[in-house]
This record gives C-alpha cells, structure tokens and sequence, in this order.
C-alpha cells in the first residue's frame, strides 16, 4: 500500500484553496476555485457571462449552454447573491479584451458552481460610487455601503497607512500601548461621555476625548517614547470633519525638544505619501513653519491652506502653526481657558508672571494643517506641579477642585517627572484628504450621521426599566 506524504496532502490542499481574483492574471491555463459577489449578469443567447467580484478586484466568469445541469443553475444566478466556481482561466480574444481591468485580459470558464447565498434587492446599487445616494440610507446599510469599490478601496489604503506607521514608529524605539477606555470625567474642553458604574451606583466612568493624562503618566514611568493608535471620544456638536467618536495617532515622548517632535512627524507623513500615494505631491518640503499671530493676520485662520492651486486634488500643502497663546478669554464665564489644554507648558516658568498676565504668555503648542484643515495637535507638557497647579487656578479652579479633578496627576509629578511633549494626529480628516473624500464619514467603517445618529444600530436608543433599576438611574421626561 502507498503511503500518501504530508508533501502531497499539502499540494492537494493547496490545489482546492481560494484563489483572490487579483492573483488570476498570472495564473492563465490553470484551474482555480474562486468565491465572491455576483457583481453584473449578462446573457448571450447560450452564454452567460458574470463579472465576480471579491475583496481584491473583479473577473469575467462564463457558463456555456452544453453542460445544462451547470447552465440551469447559472440561469438563477442574481446580482449580489454569494458563490463559489471551479474552473479554468483562459486569455479573451485579442478584441474582447478590456484594458481598463487589471482581469481584462482573461475569463474564467465554469465548470463547478456552488450557491452559497442568495440576496434579495438591494435598496440601492453598489457598483458605483455612491455619491448621489442619500446618506442616511447609506449609513442604514452601511454594510451593503462598504461594498463599493472606492469604500472598499478607502478601508484596505486605511489599513495600509496605520500599518506603516506602526513599522515606522517601532523603528524610532516607539512602543504601542493601549490605554484604559473606562477614565475618569476631567475638564478637557468637550463634554464627556459618561457611563455608570453599577457597582458603585452613583459613580460614573468617562469615555476618554483622549489619553492625554495616561500617556504623560507613562513618561513618568520611565517608557520615553510612547504611541497609540487611539479611539476618542467628545460629546460636541458634530460638522463634516467630526464624529463622535474617531481615531488618532496619539505620541509621546520624553526629553525632545518641540523641534524634534516637529521634525520626526514631518519625516513620517512625508514618507506615507510617499510609500502609499505617490501620485500626490507635497508643494513644500520641509513644512513652512508660521506662527499663530501670522496664520490670523495672513489667513483669517489657525489652519491655514497654502495650495498654489486649490483645484488640485493632488497637492498637498502641509503647514505647522506654532507659539499659540496659552490662554483666551472666555467672556461669558468671565475667566481665562487654556487653548489647547491645561497640560500645555507655556513659555515661562516663572509662577509669578503667569499669573499676572496670563493673556500676554505664549505656549509651547502646536498644530499640523494641511490644505486648509487641522489634522494633528500637540504641546510640549507642563511637568512641575506649581506650574500646573498655577494653570488650573487662571481657568477658575479652586484648590479643592484641583485636587479632586487632578490630584493623581500632581502627585505622579512629585516622584520625578522628564520634561516631556507630544501631539495628536488627526488620521481621520488625513484619510479624507488624502483620499480626495468630502467628509471623514466616507473613511470611516461605521460612522454615525452629522447629528450623531447611527441607524444601522438604530442608536442611541432607550434601555430597558430594569437596566434602569439596576445602575440606580432614573429618567427624567421633559414635555
């Protein structure tokens, strides 16, 4: 008796694996298994041509009329129902070739067929663009929406670009550290979110607007160079380029200077468009750097759009705002607010003069525009406590206020602190420019609407009396 080897058993595996449609052009005359979407059926007379579509591209696959058992079942065959196909890939006739697909050149010709799944009619086409759908039926099907190729496309160059990051930043001697999605509510410009904590009813958790206080405290503990591909959270009014909820590039470092921050995440976007969309250019390399006074007295804006041609949809004007005021007046509450945040080390150490005029004192804080948006932010971090301490006094805090608001963080502080910076990227309004969309909902697996709605989870939605019962939470009905 033959004894079948586990070389064989592998070749006769590999023989009935998957094969992506994007592999079959260099694979002519050999016989594959295919499975995917059908996208478009097309009948002639005693052929049926379907173009199959899967994650990687499309093919032309064809059912001839001389085997009928197979024909009878490709005459079922509707848009979007889900097979599997067995056959053989040939090159098309010299004149039915289509250049404009990478497949154009060949067709797959059927000779096993399995039906997976069948489909009923989809409440709007997936095979263009989807533009001139409305967008909330979009987002109520949003996982027929991710169906097209230009989503589709949006979520696999997502992946890629998030990808290099991580080999780039791990290159530099970054590590990836996740930090804790259930915080605490601290006043950090928006509103939080709040989530009750039913083993302590009364209490309340916080979804974090960032990690801005776990990543300093990680360069208390010596880690130095810190990143996160971080998910936020901001209960604020939302516009085209916010969501409530989205995603950043979130790093920290100990010991850099605000120049090397700078320098080290110009290197880095300039390598991403280079490696992942060359066909952009970057109109000036390295990145003008322009203060704030200049960008408001130049360009009306903290974001300035420095395109020589702003009809360009490949150009790409990166900018740095630098030296924004610490602090602004907030009129109606009568006192001062940080502009970026209350960890923001302004450009004075002394106590004393922070004090006394606190309108007047720059801040070691910085932004990253590109075409007219703002898609990263950061500041070197105020890491002495009096100064700290000083900060949370100008915007109105009371010593009992600080304590309990940021009592943890000032006495980390008191066990030895580096002087430490960071910054924030955007990568959501990134994605959206650099992928020529309209609005960071169009790069965004599952977003919610502009009023925060998401209807195809129909949230936020009422829970039940019960639930209620449990956190010690009642709901107060207003008429």
């Amino acid at each position: 008796m033959r004894i079948v080897t586990d070389y064989e058993l592998l070749i006769s595996f590999l023989s009935m694996k998957r094969t992506q449609i994007s592999e079959t052009p260099g694979l002519i005359g050999q016989k594959v298994k295919l499975s995917g979407w059908v996208d478009v059926r097309r009948d002639h007379g005693k052929i049926i041509f379907i173009d199959l579509r899967d994650r990687s591209g499309l093919v032309q696959i064809v059912f001839l009329a001389g085997n009928k058992e197979l024909w009878a079942e490709a005459e079922k065959l509707r848009s979007e129902w889900v097979i599997s196909i067995e056959g053989q890939i040939n090159e098309r006739p010299e004149k039915m070739q289509n250049l404009d697909l990478p497949t154009g050149k060949i067709e797959i010709l059927v000779e096993k067929l399995e039906i997976l799944s069948e489909a009923k009619t989809l409440p709007f086409e997936v095979n263009n663009d989807g533009y001139d759908v409305h967008e909330e039926k979009r987002m109520k099907y949003r996982y027929l929406d991710l169906r097209r190729a230009r989503l589709m496309k949006n979520m696999i160059s997502r992946h890629k670009i998030i990808q290099f990051i991580r080999q780039e930043l791990d290159k530099l001697g970054f590590v990836e550290i996740e930090t804790p999605i259930l915080t605490k509510s601290t006043p950090e410009g928006a509103r939080d979110y709040i989530v009750p904590a039913r083993q302590n009813p009364g209490m309340f958790y916080a979804l974090p607007q960032s990690p801005q206080q776990y990543k300093q405290l990680l360069m208390v503990s010596g880690l130095e160079r810190y990143f996160q591909i971080a998910r936020c959270f901001r209960d604020e009014d939302t516009r085209g380029d916010r969501q409530p909820e989205f995603t950043q590039l979130d790093i920290e470092t100990s010991f850099w200077s605000q120049d090397e921050i700078l320098e080290m995440i110009e290197k880095l976007y300039i390598d991403i468009v280079k490696a992942l969309a060359p066909e952009k250019t970057i109109s000036q390399i390295p990145f003008p750097r322009i203060t704030y006074k200049e960008a408001m007295e130049k360009y009306g804006n903290d974001r300035p759009d420095m395109r020589k041609d702003k009809n360009d949809k490949n150009e790409l004007a990166f900018c740095f705002v630098v030296d924004f005021p610490a602090f602004e007046w907030r009129e109606t509450e009568k006192r001062f607010d940080a502009v970026h945040h209350p960890f923001t080390r302004p450009q004075t150490d002394s106590v004393e003069e922070l004090k006394r005029n606190p309108g007047e004192i720059m801040a070691y804080q910085y932004d990253l525009a590109l075409n007219g948006s703002e898609i990263g932010g950061g500041s070197l971090r105020t890491y002495r406590p009096d100064v700290l301490e000083a900060t949370f006094e100008i915007m109105g805090h009371t010593k009992e206020n600080i304590q309990n608001k940021f009592g943890h963080l000032l006495e980390a502080f008191s066990y030895g602190v580096p002087p430490h910076g960071g910054i924030a990227m955007g990568l959501d309004r990134f994605f959206a420019i650099l992928f020529n969309e309209p609005s960071i909902r169009e790069v965004i697996a599952f977003p919610k609407t502009g009023d925060g709605r998401d209807l195809m989870m129909d949230s936020p939605s009422e829970v039940d009396e019960e639930q209620l019962k449990e956190l010690k939470i009642k709901i107060i009905k207003t008429t």
